[in-house]
């Protein structure tokens, strides 16, 4: 059924975002789908950000969050199911949305993070504008116990 299935992975949320490729993978397992993990990284190149850090630390912070996106990719996504581990940089949802569009992603499986009202006011909510602004179905997963 859904031949482009993204995922956005925050590899800073430790046992989460698990479960949303576990969905993933079932859904491509069962429509030959091809699973596309997405991690973004806020603007580390922004002239504001990078000038904090030494000349290589974005190419560095880069390489390093490829290695580890992929280490997750073969933890958590059995051999035979396609799949793509795409790091990027930027605002996390427009790059999520921008992403969706590019793959062509008929499917979005979003984990989404357990804020207070506080913060979703200050801050907004990353899964509220991807909902709001992506094409294709997404399905949002709330943290056990929301």
């Amino acid at each position: 059924m859904y031949q482009h299935i993204l995922v956005p992975v925050d590899l800073n949320e430790n046992g989460f975002c698990d479960q949303a490729v576990a969905l993933a993978v079932w859904h491509a397992q069962r429509s030959g789908g091809i699973i596309h993990l997405l991690n973004v990284l806020p603007g580390i190149h922004m002239a504001m950000v990078s000038s904090y850090f030494p000349k290589d630390a974005a190419r560095k912070m880069m390489q390093d969050t490829q290695l580890k996106l992929r280490e997750f990719a073969t933890t958590h996504i059995p051999e035979g199911v396609q799949h793509v581990e795409t790091v990027s940089e930027g605002k996390p949802w427009s790059t999520i949305v921008d992403h969706a569009r590019q793959v062509k992603a008929d499917l979005i499986i979003m984990p989404s993070h357990q804020r207070t009202k506080v913060d979703k006011l200050m801050l907004g909510s990353v899964a509220a504008k991807v909902v709001e602004n992506a094409p294709g179905q997404i399905l949002v997963l709330k943290p056990p116990g929301c």
